[in-house]
């Protein structure tokens, strides 16, 4: 076993599954791995110095994570469709403002006031302790985006965004690499939350449309930087 990797494992408390599969995530979004560069169980255990089981499982998840996608023979990095994301970003914003629009133009929709004030007090605790910046936290930076839609009520709009977060998830995660984005986050879902707990929902939608805006632009410059590292041939 890698000394390096046993270290951190025991360290952290974390499975060896989960160092390698961070070790690899991080290289893939900062274009440490090239386009092209073929990734195996073998070349990647004997690196590591581990055995291949917790290699499968790691490459496993990055598979699930739309980062690799897995080739005749080993995987391979995905290369991020730039006007892909644009289109899914439209649709997101489209599905995310469609939630607050429909309780604007009908005064008989209300938004679920309990569920809203739940994930409040959440965000909260977040913003009293932040989270160290880390590209998994697009996980819990998704369910305050379910969570608002689902409060607006309709179901549909909800699973629409399920789908589409799903695709986007992989390319999200570079929101999350830039320093202060977390405690940006944070701030701006709070200020959200406050708008539409006070019914001022106008605001809300104003606040929600610039906020997802913003995710874009920085998501758009993260991705364009890996690509563009990822590109260069290797030594």
């Amino acid at each position: 076993m890698s000394t390096r990797v046993a270290t951190l494992a025991d360290a952290a408390g974390r499975p060896l599954r989960d160092v390698v599969y961070t070790a690899l995530r991080d290289e893939l979004m900062n274009g440490d791995i090239k386009f092209g560069e073929r990734l195996t169980e073998p070349k990647l255990s004997a690196r590591f110095g581990i055995s291949r089981t917790p290699i499968r499982e790691a490459l496993t998840v990055l598979c699930s994570d739309g980062l690799l996608r897995r080739e005749e023979y080993g995987f391979s990095p995905v290369r991020p469709s730039i006007p892909l994301v644009r289109d899914l970003y439209e649709l997101r914003i489209t599905l995310e403002l469609g939630g607050i629009q429909r309780a604007i133009d009908n005064p008989d929709i209300h938004h679920d006031h309990e569920l809203l004030a739940t994930e409040r007090k959440a965000w909260l605790e977040l913003q009293a302790d932040p989270p160290a910046q880390e590209p998994g936290f697009v996980v819990r930076d998704e369910e305050f985006h379910v969570t608002l839609l689902t409060a607006a009520g309709n179901a549909e709009l909800v699973r629409a965004l399920q789908s589409v977060n799903s695709r986007i998830r992989h390319v999200r995660m570079y929101d999350f690499m830039v320093n202060n984005r977390i405690e940006t986050t944070i701030t701006e879902h709070l200020g959200i939350l406050d708008a539409v707990l006070a019914d001022d929902l106008q605001l809300a939608y104003r606040l929600l449309h610039k906020h997802i805006g913003e995710s874009l632009d920085v998501v758009l410059e993260r991705v364009t930087r890996a690509i563009a590292a990822m590109s260069l041939a290797t030594d």
